[in-house]
């Protein structure tokens, strides 16, 4: 018998992200292990034991031969990265961590008494399956006054670093109301203030908005008026469908639904065995989220 449509949002816009990203190549953590990551600690928002596993893999050339980094140099580094510069605001904060992201950080290593100064990259831009991609859900993080937490719907990970933070709503919006695309967004503004958890979009590359049907995305400091749709040009449409109906393993459904009832994994075996059309969310997601993007 075919399940009667869901509409709350863990059902119409979630679950089907959470199934795509793994599908585009992204491993999902249960939140319990994305905050053991973190050192059990919701007012960090770098996964900075994957960081370092990451970083471990880094190699630099000093006169002629590779090196590894020092477990001092990847302190150094998971310290500069896990401490952004706030002094001038958040948007300076990010723009300063995205010029790590994109060239590296510049460090001090001695070699046989000799200094040597490599810059180490954060991501591996050259080769994309060299770079860990996990991502996670109701990511809590501790408001800047301590008040409370917020819970981002999903966040994306590359290495350990918070790249996109994703809130997903419910398609039926509530009378009197505007659509529910722009409740993700006014959500992901308000997440940005100084007061709420501005540390998680001190990293962010991409934001975004979805509801199931539809997508907005926007960046760092965005304006609601120009968070924008994703017009594809390059992945045809029915390679986006082979994506969409591309079914999970049976390891990645159990790690899926290892923590909710066993009514959600019913309903999502029921959703996905029929053919499925491709979204606009699902553009959205297929656009920019693919790892090699």
């Amino acid at each position: 018998m075919v399940s009667a449509p869901k509409f709350q949002e863990e059902y119409s816009a979630k679950l089907p992200a959470l199934a795509l990203l793994i599908t585009l190549g992204w491993r999902f953590l249960p939140p319990s292990e994305a905050l053991a990551l973190r050192g059990g600690k919701q007012s960090a928002v770098v996964l900075d034991t994957l960081l370092r596993t990451e970083l471990k893999k880094r190699r630099f050339t000093f006169e002629g031969q590779d090196h590894a980094l020092s477990d001092q140099a990847i302190e150094r580094l998971v310290s500069h990265v896990t401490h952004p510069d706030f002094v001038s605001g958040l948007r300076d904060a990010n723009e300063k961590m995205t010029t790590h992201l994109l060239f590296g950080i510049a460090i001090t290593e001695f070699i046989n008494g000799r200094k040597a100064n490599p810059t180490i990259a954060l991501i591996d831009w050259q080769n994309p399956q060299n770079n860990s991609f996990t991502f996670t859900e109701e990511y809590s993080v501790l408001r800047t006054d301590l008040t409370q937490t917020r819970r981002p719907d999903i966040v994306c990970f590359v290495n350990g670093i918070p790249l996109a933070v994703i809130e997903a709503k419910r398609p039926d919006g509530q009378p009197g109301k505007g659509p529910t695309v722009e409740a993700g967004i006014s959500q992901s503004i308000r997440n940005q203030n100084k007061d709420e958890i501005p540390q998680l979009f001190a990293y962010s590359q991409l934001l975004l908005s979805i509801t199931g049907h539809d997508g907005r995305y926007g960046t760092c400091g965005t304006p609601k008026k120009f968070w924008a749709s994703w017009k594809e040009e390059d992945i045809p449409e029915s390679r986006m469908e082979t994506l969409k109906n591309t079914p999970l393993s049976g390891a990645q459904k159990d790690a899926l639904f290892a923590d909710r009832k066993p009514p959600a994994r019913i309903w999502f075996e029921d959703w996905a065995s029929r053919p499925l059309h491709v979204s606009d969310q699902d553009r959205l997601l297929i656009g920019l989220l693919s790892p090699q993007r």
